[in-house]
């Protein structure tokens, strides 16, 4: 069998060691017999597999005591509707920065549930391609939370500082950050955020399954009329088991977590790989005329790079050729096209190498 480098921005790549770990205790589980996939969720044996998952993210990303973690269902999609039932109890606005497809998804859900939301800045202006500098994000002074999306998965454009929440009157507000594809890609100060979420299937895991991280002292905002697997607090009580959660998907989040702690060394060490292997592919598209990328050096992503070719007829026979060359799912979003080059954590440097001898060469050959 041959494992071909994976460019998906998800369900995304998963570490080798990790798939190759869960293959070995597919069937029998540390000789118990079984599978994970079969086992009670209140069993001993699974309680202890979702509390060190738990532990070991809290370690990576050094969460305080003050927080609650949630292993939830439903998607980062969810959280759309979810962080406003929580944050909006007491009154106020949801306050948005608009930055592409998926902060409008979660602006779009917030107004189609409660009406009125707040737009606090966006980069509508410029195409998406920067995004708004500190001081034009500006709150009502009835904004409830001030929600972001540090990456934006599709256009490839990512937040270069973390907002500020300062309402006109120097109060400050919650601070709620769609999370899902940066999570984990480097150190991160949790304490400056109310609420973070982040859907699995990028740098945690498969796909069915959300991490949610909340500040303690948020956990009382939700409104009366919340769905009872919305609510954080109840989660919390419930050590994320109100019904049965995705068993396996949190068990494989665990292997993830662990790959990080022990194999990489930690979420610094991730990093620094992250920057090289994003360096080497924008340096390549910046090197040549035959590809580009639209994004502010500034606000480049690492985590999903995408890029045009000169010519828009070469894109069929590109994608074409570098599936025969081992390298998959580099075709962009629907909704904007061109390609695009995921480089997720479980995505290795060899990928990256190998992706750019592969651009070099096609150029050489159609360009």
């Amino acid at each position: 069998m041959t494992r071909h480098y994976n460019f998906c921005a998800g369900p995304a790549a998963l570490p080798t060691a990790v798939l190759e770990r869960a293959r070995d205790e597919l069937l029998d589980y540390r000789g118990r017999g079984l599978s994970v996939m079969e086992m009670s969720h209140r069993s001993p044996a699974y309680v202890a597999i979702a509390e060190k998952a738990e532990a070991d993210l809290r370690e990576l990303l050094a969460i305080p005591a003050n927080y609650k973690v949630l292993f939830t269902q439903g998607g980062a999609t969810q959280q759309f509707a979810a962080v406003p039932y929580n944050l909006l109890g007491p009154g106020g606005r949801a306050s948005f920065l608009n930055t592409g497809i998926w902060s409008k998804k979660a602006i779009a859900e917030a107004r189609h549930l409660f009406g009125d939301v707040h737009l606090a800045a966006g980069s509508d202006g410029n195409g998406h391609t920067a995004v708004p500098r500190p001081e034009e994000v500006v709150l009502c002074n009835d904004a409830a939370y001030l929600h972001y999306t540090a990456n934006e998965t599709i256009g490839g454009l990512a937040f270069d500082y973390i907002p500020e929440a300062v309402r006109p009157d120097g109060s400050e507000a919650p601070l709620v950050c769609d999370m899902s594809s940066t999570i984990l890609s480097g150190p991160l100060d949790v304490s400056k955020f109310g609420v973070i979420y982040a859907g699995a299937q990028k740098n945690i895991g498969p796909a069915g399954l959300v991490v949610v991280i909340v500040r303690d002292d948020l956990l009382d905002r939700a409104r009366d009329d919340m769905p009872t697997l919305f609510g954080y607090q109840a989660l919390a009580e419930a050590g994320s088991m109100i019904n049965t959660p995705a068993t396996y998907s949190w068990y494989l989040a665990g292997l993830v977590f662990e790959w990080l702690k022990d194999d990489v060394g930690g979420l610094a060490a991730m990093e620094a790989i992250n920057a090289r292997k994003a360096a080497r592919l924008y340096g390549a598209i910046d090197a040549s005329d035959f590809y580009s990328n639209p994004i502010a050096v500034a606000n480049r992503s690492r985590m999903n790079v995408p890029f045009v070719l000169s010519d828009p007829r070469l894109e069929t026979p590109f994608l074409a050729d570098a599936e025969a060359e081992g390298l998959l799912n580099l075709q962009g979003h629907r909704s904007v096209g061109g390609m695009r080059a995921s480089l997720y954590n479980a995505v290795p440097e060899a990928a990256v190498e190998a992706l750019v001898d592969f651009m070099a060469d096609f150029e050489r050959r159609r360009g």
